[in-house]
């Protein structure tokens, strides 16, 4: 009797997955919590409901360790926040200015706005360790 794995299951069992270790640096106080959220294309980037990976980790003042585990190979941006009330938001005032800090992979806040996708985007293609300064 022979045994065979569908063709289609073998990409799955030879995929390469990595672990990503992002120290948030700049953190004020042990206060509630650092969220870090891992994208994985322009099109989705910075929206809540278009994060690939997201770890909360209690914050640590001066700097927080926060790991994503078992990510596949690719393109990446992350967005990290210290969520000082731990309510889960990014906090914004009326003009939708955020009021905790924030930073992001490689790239910084502009004046009038975020970096994008590719001001931020790095390769992942084994483990890897990043440093992300909020501010």
């Amino acid at each position: 009797m022979k045994i065979f794995a569908p063709l289609f299951l073998i990409p799955f069992f030879t995929m390469a997955q990595f672990n990503l270790t992002v120290t948030v640096e700049n953190v004020t106080s042990n206060d509630g919590k650092i969220s870090v959220a891992v994208y994985n294309s322009s099109e989705g980037f910075l929206k809540f409901d278009k994060v690939f990976k997201a770890v909360s980790e209690p914050s640590k003042k001066g700097s927080t360790e926060v790991v994503l585990k078992n990510l596949p190979q690719g393109t990446y941006a992350i967005a990290a926040f210290h969520d000082q009330n731990a309510n889960g938001e990014l906090d914004t005032n009326m003009l939708g200015i955020p009021k905790e800090p924030l930073g992001f992979s490689k790239g910084k806040m502009k004046t009038f706005g975020p970096p994008s996708f590719s001001e931020c985007s790095f390769e992942l293609t084994s483990n890897q360790s990043i440093s992300v300064p909020i501010k």
